[in-house]
């Protein structure tokens, strides 16, 4: 019997679950989210043209999702980590530069951080998130362990595939008005 290799799908199961929740919110009237997709540049085609079979990514990608979510503008990334400590060097510093300037404008942002090993979803405030960031290029930890992250942000799957990460926004919101 052959092995199979799951390297390739790395990520993919949390986008696959991103992407139906939002078929649902926007079937729900909920929100408009869209999936940014990395550009690239074909570098070598196969034979029939079909299939790119070497390309390189164009520029930096800034997040995974932009979108409104009833009139607020929104924009998170994805992330997947199998191990109860998440290295800062996951995130890239466009992607902090970009989602404090998506704040600045009056946006959301946020990561989606998917524990693999415990089958737990974090929502991660972009505050919390720059101050992880910060600590670290201040000498700090390169990384932030699960126990330091509030525990009303942990999502609960729904359906074993539904993220309902317009919950812990609701919850971001009320925070942000207190």
């Amino acid at each position: 019997m052959g092995t199979w290799n799951t390297r390739g799908l790395r990520g993919s199961t949390l986008e696959d679950m991103i992407n139906r929740t939002n078929e649902r919110y926007l079937e729900q009237n909920l929100a408009l989210i869209q999936k940014i997709p990395t550009p690239i540049t074909p570098v070598r085609m196969d034979k029939e043209h079909r299939h790119i079979t070497l390309a390189y990514f164009e520029q930096r990608s800034t997040v995974d999702y932009i979108g409104a979510v009833q009139g607020i503008p929104v924009c998170f990334d994805a992330k997947e980590c199998n191990t109860d400590t998440f290295p800062l060097q996951n995130i890239h510093e466009h992607q902090i530069v970009f989602m404090e300037n998506f704040e600045k404008q009056g946006g959301i942002s946020f990561l989606l951080i998917y524990y693999t090993a415990r089958n737990q979803i974090y929502y991660m405030r972009f505050s919390e998130a720059a101050g992880f960031w910060n600590r670290a290029m201040k000498g700090g930890r390169k990384s932030f362990r699960i126990e330091e992250l509030e525990p009303r942000f942990f999502l609960e799957l729904k359906g074993g595939c539904f993220v309902p990460y317009l919950d812990a926004l609701n919850l971001d919101l009320e925070q942000r008005d207190d």
